[in-house]
């Protein structure tokens, strides 16, 4: 039974916290948070330890493994603490609050014999998204040639929330960066569109939305749609298109039912709600192949590469929106500001 621990006593690590919990073989043993009663009111639900200060969890002998969910400036330092205390890491996107401090994070991991480190990009465990990706690499779909990405969320967080998650693209687009790369590999260019269309952000200076145009050195391209607001719910789709055919993931509702009458047909129900329930198989998933990692010694996915590479794409999409210019990466990752 792996002795988890939970960073993070807010609306992510919750859902962590649940998905630890209801895990056949995993326990959830401690919750840190230094804001408020949060630890303990989540500790307290599942009869775990609560903690201030995450150097005091790290010392726990009693903790195996720890999911980081605290805000993006502290990751980075709290995946090394962990690591070097001995402990197993799951970390939520981004890595790091920059490309030169994840950098540093990896290089300083690869000195010294560590548990996993993994990536919390819990797309690449939704069930459809590896349906499409297992028909992908079986050759089912041909050569894969474009891949079109919607991600709109139903509703924007605070101000306050996106002023201090790097943006956009470093807070939600990253997400649909990880998951163009899982199907075209290797990011080489990048072509971004920010629009400010929600007065309420307007002071933060971040765009609320974005289109994205990759391409991948092997020169399939993907598109990538995000909007902090959509009035129909949480909108996510996936189209995967090959030489051979094509995977096409629509958006979930909590039916299917579809109702026809005098006044209108095909009226079916809103998407669902967020991605607490959208994603609530992918997180199940996610925390199955972090435990088998641990136990077997193989290599997790996605690694803190991975984490390196999306935030590489997401830092050259910052950059393009803000300059009208294509960023063109090399295939080690460094950027070239072409017309």
């Amino acid at each position: 039974m792996l002795r988890v621990a939970v960073i993070g006593a807010g609306r992510i690590g919750k859902v962590h916290a649940a998905a630890v919990a209801a895990h056949p073989q995993a326990r959830l043993v401690a919750v840190c948070d230094p804001i408020g009663t949060g630890a303990a009111d989540l500790a307290a639900i599942y009869e775990a330890k609560a903690y201030a200060e995450a150097a005091d969890l790290f010392a726990d002998s009693d903790v195996d493994a720890v999911i980081i969910g605290s805000p993006t400036p502290l990751h980075a330092q709290q995946v090394l603490a962990a690591a070097r205390a001995g402990k197993a890491v799951l970390v939520e996107k981004p890595v790091a609050g920059d490309v030169d401090e994840a950098r540093a994070l990896e290089a300083e991991l690869a000195t010294f014999e560590h548990p996993p480190v993994m990536v919390g990009f819990q797309r690449r465990y939704d069930p459809s998204i590896r349906r499409a990706k297992a028909l992908a690499d079986a050759g089912e779909l041909g050569t894969i040639e474009q891949v079109t990405i919607v991600a709109r969320d139903p509703g924007p967080p605070p101000a306050e929330y996106v002023a201090a998650s790097g943006g956009l693209f470093k807070d939600m687009t990253i997400h649909d960066f990880d998951e163009a790369r899982f199907f075209i590999g290797d990011i080489v260019e990048v072509s971004a569109f920010g629009q400010n269309v929600l007065p309420e952000l307007a002071e933060t200076g971040d765009f609320d939305a974005a289109m994205v145009l990759l391409r991948g050195a092997g020169g399939a391209v993907a598109t990538i749609t995000n909007n902090r607001r959509c009035v129909t719910g949480y909108d996510q789709r996936l189209e995967v298109h090959g030489s051979l055919g094509s995977a096409v993931m629509d958006n979930w509702r909590e039916t299917t039912l579809s109702v026809n009458t005098r006044d209108a047909s095909g009226v079916r129900q809103p998407y669902l709600d967020f991605f607490l329930e959208r994603y609530a198989a992918a997180y199940s998933n996610e925390l199955s192949a972090f435990i088998d990692a641990i136990n077997s010694g193989t290599e997790v996915s996605p690694t803190v590469a991975d984490g390196v590479a999306a935030l590489l794409v997401a830092q050259a999409a910052e950059e393009s929106a803000r300059t009208g210019r294509t960023v063109r990466l090399d295939i080690g990752g460094t950027p070239d500001y072409g017309g």
